[in-house]
This record gives C-alpha cells, structure tokens and sequence, in this order.
C-alpha cells in the first residue's frame, strides 16, 4: 500500500491536536468543513488560548459535543501556552495532561506529527483488527488492542499500520455492511468459518 496518513487537514502541530479532538465520535469530513474558518480566526495556541469557550463554539457548533470540545479546546490551548511555552509537548504523559486528550488522541499526535511508534486505537482499527483475527476475542477494550498490535507489528510500520487498518475500516470493513467484493483480504477472512458471528 503507498504511504498514508490521517485526512485531516492541517498546518502545524497544534492545529493537528485541535483537529483530532474535534474528530472524536464525528468524521473527519465534517471537522475539515468548519476548520479552514477556524484555524483563520485561531491559527495557533495563542490566539485560541485568548477565546472564550463561547467564541470557539460559534466555529464548531456542527461537530458531535460542540460545547464540550469547545470548553477543551481553549482550555488546551491556554495550557500548552502557559504549561509548554505554546508548544504542543512531544511526550505521551504530556499530552495526556491536556484537556480533552484521550489515549487516542495521544496516540495520533505521537504517530503522525512527532514519527513515534505508536497506534491509535479507533472505532475502525477496533472493529477491524477483531474481525480479522489480528487480536484475539479477549482483547475487548482499545488498550488491550492497541498492546496487541503493538506486540505483532514492527515499530517502523505501527504508525502507518494505524492508517492502514482505520482506511480499510472506513471504506472497506465497515460496521454494517461492509464492502467484501471489494476487500484484498476476504478468501482468509475469519468470517468464512465455521461458526462465525461476523457479518
């Protein structure tokens, strides 16, 4: 497969972080629709760590839990300014200390702004990596996927491995009816077994 990398659309670090959190439970499509005028207004974490949640709000109103991630986002921002210096910290236990930063989101920022090893673990990657067979049943929770994948791929491959696993998920393995006249994997796919509950 050619190199991949996340479809969000974005200038620097700090608006990747932005992006990413505005992504969670809503699709990327949407958040590149409304931050084009958002990044204008709040190019960087100085001039949103200025806003008040109000204002941000106006620019995110059309996401998934705009109030929430509207509150988040100035309170990241005025902390990776007051914390970091109005840099986006590099370490994962930083990011994690940042309002409205999740594993997932760490994850990504580690992988696809800093080239860490890293995994972020998704709805897609979840779905997918269980109904292939890359993890076991046990593993229920996106940690425990995320630590088994880790275990089998290669550190050079885990961030493009993400991207890889998240696109097959979107436009291949979807949740319902996934498209598998389409799908490189299906003559091995364990929903061919005997016995099997995927659909």
């Amino acid at each position: 497969m050619p190199r991949v990398t996340t479809e969000l659309e974005y200038g620097s670090v700090f608006q990747l972080l932005v992006a990413v959190i505005l992504s969670a439970q809503c699709t990327d499509k949407r958040v590149n629709m409304i931050t084009p005028a958002l990044f204008e207004r709040y190019p960087d974490a100085k001039s949103m760590a200025e806003a008040e949640p109000d204002e941000v709000l106006e620019y995110v109103r059309s996401v998934s839990y705009p109030n929430s991630k509207a509150r988040h986002l100035v309170e990241m921002a005025r902390m990776v300014v007051t914390v970091y210096g109005g840099d986006v910290p590099q370490s994962f236990d930083d990011l994690l200390k940042l309002p409205g930063v999740g594993r997932k989101t760490a994850n990504v920022i580690q992988a696809v702004a800093y080239g860490r090893s890293a995994i972020a673990v998704d709805t897609h990657v979840f779905r997918v990596s269980r109904r292939l067979g890359l993890v076991p049943a046990s593993c229920d929770t996106p940690l425990k996927v995320e630590r088994e994948l880790l275990k089998n791929i290669p550190p050079d491959m885990a961030a493009d491995a993400h991207h890889w696993l998240l696109l097959h998920g979107r436009y291949v393995c979807t949740s319902r009816a996934p498209h598998c006249d389409k799908c490189q994997f299906y003559t091995f796919c364990p929903k061919l077994l005997e016995g099997s509950k995927l659909s």
